[in-house]
């Protein structure tokens, strides 16, 4: 195989890949994990680590490091060890992205210890794949990228987790959970191990009531039922979440929730120049759900005119400005947030 070749295939390794590769016997020298979504470097992480050492092996064969405070030569020292009554020595980097002189690690890279297995969990970033360092990464072992799922993911995502526990979940309950919760992985999976736990006896298949229930009811209001709100013009409604926000601050930042508002509403001006205008339409066009279409784009397309989204985006970025001290000398974010759902609404 080429170098061309090799790297055409290391590019396109996913966590389903590395993980059939492992559990067949293949394990490699080195796995560089990098990437913004944590949720899969933990995860191969541990799974790797398990797969190779038994628990008896642990105590004297696997050795952990955190990059910040290691210096890249205790990294290659570690590496070049030998096992202790074991076939292998597992040496795990976390935070890797703060371990210093990494470019260093070429040297060990060329020539890795056949009776190691270095897993690196690089957060919050990547490598530059230009560099030498990540041809030898692709050469002798495996470079993972962890990106961040899109919210139209998020189903497949939920239903995927939910069906290795033997359990379905009704589509349009998939979609509520993935719009509540959002892309953290991490969270998104422990609500799914709740709701899991949640069934009743003989139930297999996760509801919409069941989600409401045990992840939108567990707090009082959600920027989402905001949204939901603002959707149907529900003025009574909108007031009283507005009066819930403004006596949370902390959970709750006019930032936080006028960066949802502004994806929101910019997607909606987006749907007006869908090719067509149905739920499967919108979805394709904006990259959604058809659940999220049905539920949020078409009833605010009746709701709102082209020209009063174009507008509501425009005081969106004006209240940004005026958060951040921009022509507001006194205003607090409460009354700048009551301010904006006025104008959205009227």
């Amino acid at each position: 195989m080429t170098t061309t070749q090799s790297n055409r295939k290391n590019a396109s390794t996913s966590y389903e890949s590395i993980v059939r590769e492992v559990r067949a016997g293949n394990v490699r020298p080195i796995y560089y994990l990098m990437g913004e979504e944590s949720y899969y470097i933990d995860r191969l992480a541990d799974f790797i680590t398990d797969s190779t050492l038994l628990p008896e092996e642990k105590d004297f064969n696997l050795i952990t490091l955190y990059g910040p405070e290691t210096a890249i030569d205790d990294v290659i020292n570690a590496c070049k060890g030998f096992p202790m009554g074991a076939k292998r020595v597992v040496v795990c980097v976390r935070e890797a992205q703060g371990l210093r002189g990494i470019d260093r690690l070429e040297f060990y890279l060329k020539q890795p210890q056949p009776s190691t297995v270095l897993i690196c969990c690089h957060k919050n970033g990547s490598l530059d794949r230009r560099k030498k360092i990540c041809t030898l990464i692709e050469k002798n072992g495996v470079l993972f990228e962890s990106k961040k799922l899109y919210d139209s993911q998020l189903p497949t995502f939920i239903r995927d987790y939910l069906k290795r526990k033997k359990i379905a979940i009704e589509p349009e309950a998939a979609a509520m959970l993935g719009e509540y919760v959002g892309a953290d992985l991490n969270r998104l999976a422990g609500e799914l191990d709740k709701l899991a736990i949640s069934l009743p006896a003989g139930e297999r298949t996760v509801t919409q009531a069941l989600v409401r229930r045990n992840v939108a009811m567990t707090r009082d209001f959600s920027i989402f039922e905001m949204q939901d709100a603002l959707v149907r013009k529900d003025i009574v409604k909108v007031n009283q979440i507005a009066h819930y926000f403004d006596s949370n601050p902390k959970d709750f930042s006019i930032q936080k929730l006028l960066a949802s508002l502004f994806k929101f509403f910019s997607n909606l001006m987006l749907a007006y120049y869908a090719p067509e205008k149905s739920e499967r339409g919108i979805a394709a066009w904006l990259g959604i759900t058809e659940w999220q279409a049905k539920k949020n784009y078409l009833p605010a397309m009746r709701n709102y005119t082209g020209t009063k989204v174009l507008h509501i985006i425009e005081q969106i970025r004006r209240t940004d400005a005026r958060s951040k001290g921009i022509d507001n000398p006194a205003t607090s974010d409460g009354d700048l947030m009551k301010e904006l759902f006025f104008f959205i609404l009227h």
